[in-house]
């Protein structure tokens, strides 16, 4: 019977891979250490060594807040077009005859 596939998070692949990129372990250590492959803790290092720079590049922590931003009046309206909707439903429901 084969063994379930693990699916790990971000913020485990960044933990295990800046393990990795500090150098105190070997790859098989740190890969033991976290019970992975070594194939994947080397892969994980690998993807983020090349994307780190785009965290301190322009944009980088900031772009999650700008999106946010920019898309708030667009939630505001859904927000007040369902809350119409519910009142509509409610008074609908309690009208006799139906």
């Amino acid at each position: 019977m084969k063994a379930k596939r693990r699916r790990h998070g971000p913020e485990f692949k960044a933990r295990v891979a800046l393990e990795a990129l500090k150098g105190i372990k070997t790859i098989q250590q740190t890969a033991h250490g976290f019970d992975i492959h070594p194939v994947q803790v080397s892969e994980w290092k690998k993807t983020m060594a090349v994307g780190a720079p785009g965290v301190f590049g322009p944009g980088g922590g900031r772009a999650k807040s700008e999106d946010f931003e920019a898309e708030r009046p667009r939630l505001h309206a859904k927000t007040g077009e369902q809350a119409v909707a519910l009142d509509y439903l409610t008074k609908k429901s309690k009208q006799p005859g139906l």
